[in-house]
């Protein structure tokens, strides 16, 4: 039945196309106010079969997939396409709802995500064969002989014909030139995209695909809309001015496009407006818009902790005018809508193409203060689970409780050892194996600062010490502490250049490490002692033996650093007044040790 409608409703898509004023002006409208009912919806990457069940399950389409919403509001926060087959499908379905809803006086918004972006420039590393052949209505076999004929050009003259056109077609299957035209800026679907905005606000709550980075606030919501989709459509402009002008191949791999275009114009062998358009698609390559740190790339609001990252993100909120987001691209690690920050941040990436992240469908629902989920199976009312904490394991799909669990009262397997005072162990239960270090105590030990400062992360929610427990192996006291098997540290990272690129800017985490060393007095804090899991790029703190001493100063190696304490850390120190602390650290902290952690804790509020 899908099939059938959604091959017919493509006819009245392209009919829809022609009259567009509605669109185009509602096109620059990016708050919004008053909304009974939102629905949002995370990426889909073609999965159409589960988002129409979503969406059904949802109440906003009916059993025809009409739009039935009423005057709700449906949010795609990005990425509809790429990875799955259905993708044209999907895009076919939004583009039909766009003006179903409007007619109903509801709203239908879809967001830039970045493979939006992606198929619109060029960047086709994630578009399945599947996708393509579902343009090759689009396609003609004149067209693709051109691009054949290109692409021998530049082969040996005794080249192998039949290795040629086999090699052509992996580049190029089936419909991948109907999809490139579809795609162009004069294109079906790529005049539709470019009119789309990157960030909306319905009802203080902001809506994005990738995260909220510090451009944002720099920019502001109006800023952000207006210079990235400015840079987006003259980028795409000036590719199809070259693409039209054979000085570029569609096949060509966008990554290679920077010395493409420096070829072009170092050779001067095409019309001045050509080197123009090549010259500005060169300076495009630096827009935000291709950032890591870019609205549709940033997976900082996802995985750093509101200590290092709750500051910059109120900082966009008081610039935007929200104080919460929504927002996708970050696959949540339980498959299904995560909250964090005390709600201000809501994940809804949760996985909908199974076949490739193994997820489901899920729709957020926001209807006045109420958040709620919806499953394509059929589940309502669900609740958003928490964030979890996963220092260390994000790859384990486990809890930190659950891994605390496992290193306490799991089955020890003994592998070696590190050195004299630590040995590495394995930890198994239940199917499941970890790897960990082990210190035995040299005696009864009253002060045990690896578990302190364990206990401290937590109760501040800086998520940076590894799960840490007590426990006796072989007739010995010890502390038994996680670490990723793949674990390396901040010498070897540095020495590799590995990790530049991290979901949480790692400039963002030392600086959340000088607070917490300041406020446990680390004198031992080492390149060696900071780790990372490859993972994710995540800091990960160990060795705190000279931690939780009676100096009062900072630690010798931190006096010169300027610390960053900021309103979330403000929050967080306030929380740990001294009866707290004595409830939850006495047990591995003597009485003065307390006395004097609280002395410096106060000196950072007073910072």
């Amino acid at each position: 039945m899908f099939r059938s409608i959604t091959n017919s409703s493509r006819v009245l898509t392209l009919l829809v196309c022609l009259c567009v004023p509605w669109s185009q002006a509602l096109s620059d409208q990016w708050h919004f106010s008053d909304v009974e009912r939102i629905v949002a919806i995370g990426d889909v990457h073609g999965a159409y079969d589960a988002l129409v069940a979503t969406l059904q399950e949802a109440s906003v389409v009916d059993d025809r997939l009409a739009w039935s919403g009423g005057k709700a509001h449906l949010v795609f926060t990005g990425d509809l396409l790429d990875r799955g087959a259905k993708s044209r499908d999907v895009m076919d379905l939004v583009m039909r709802l766009e003006r179903e809803a409007h007619r109903a006086g509801g709203r239908v918004h879809l967001l830039l995500g970045n493979h939006e972006v992606m198929n619109l420039t060029g960047d086709l590393r994630y578009v399945a064969n599947e996708e393509y052949a579902s343009f090759l209505d689009m396609e003609s076999s004149k067209e693709r002989e051109h691009w054949y004929r290109r692409f021998r050009r530049d082969r040996p003259l005794d080249s192998d014909e039949l290795n040629e056109r086999w090699e052509f077609d992996q580049k190029a299957p089936p419909g991948f030139f109907g999809h490139r035209k579809a795609f162009r800026h004069d294109g079906l679907y790529g005049k539709w995209l470019l009119k789309k905005p990157f960030i909306v606000v319905i009802n203080e709550t902001a809506f994005v695909h990738g995260g909220l980075p510090p451009y944002v606030a720099e920019q502001g919501l109006r800023g952000v809309n207006v210079q990235l989709k400015s840079h987006l459509r003259e980028y795409v402009k000036m590719r199809a001015r070259l693409t039209d002008a054979d000085a570029i191949s569609p096949i060509d791999p966008f990554k290679e496009n920077p010395k493409l275009l420096a070829e072009i114009v170092g050779a001067g062998v095409v019309p001045d407006q050509f080197l123009n358009a090549a010259q500005r698609m060169i300076e495009l390559t630096k827009s935000p818009l291709f950032w890591a740190a870019g609205p549709t790339w940033y997976r900082g609001t996802a995985s750093c902790s509101a200590l290092v990252e709750g500051d910059a993100l109120n900082r966009v909120f008081a610039k935007i005018g929200a104080s919460r987001v929504v927002m996708g691209h970050t696959s949540t690690v339980t498959r299904l809508v995560q909250q964090r920050m005390n709600g201000q941040v809501v994940e809804i990436d949760t996985g909908m193409l199974k076949s490739v992240y193994g997820g489901s469908g899920n729709a957020l629902i926001i209807e006045g203060d109420e958040l709620s989920v919806i499953n394509e199976d059929g589940r309502k009312g669900l609740s958003l689970i928490e964030h979890p904490v996963r220092v260390g394991h994000g790859s384990v799909a486990i809890t930190d409780a659950e891994l605390a669990d496992i290193l306490a009262t799991g089955t020890i397997i003994d592998s070696g050892s590190d050195g004299a005072v630590w040995r590495i162990v394995q930890v198994t239960k239940d199917e499941q194996t970890v790897f960990a270090y082990f210190r035995e105590f040299e005696e009864a030990e009253r002060v045990v600062p690896e578990l302190a400062a364990y206990k401290l992360d937590r109760l501040l929610g800086l998520g940076m010490v590894p799960a840490t427990v007590h426990r006796e192996i072989a007739d010995q006291q010890g502390i038994v502490q996680f670490i990723p098997p793949d674990a390396i540290t901040e010498r070897q990272r540095t020495a590799t250049g590995r990790g530049k690129a991290t979901a949480c800017p790692l400039s963002k985490q030392i600086a959340a490490m000088y607070v917490f060393d300041t406020l446990i007095n680390n004198q031992g804090r080492t390149p060696s002692s900071m780790i990372y899991s490859p993972d994710d790029w995540l800091l990960i703190l160990i060795d705190h033996e000279k931690s939780f001493g009676m100096n009062l100063g900072r630690p010798e190696h931190l006096m010169a650093i300027e610390l960053i304490v900021g309103d979330e850390w403000r929050a967080a120190l306030l929380k740990l007044d001294d009866n707290v602390l004595h409830a939850q650290l006495a047990d591995v902290l003597d009485a003065d040790r307390l006395a004097t952690l609280a002395k410096r804790r106060d000196a950072l509020l007073s910072h």
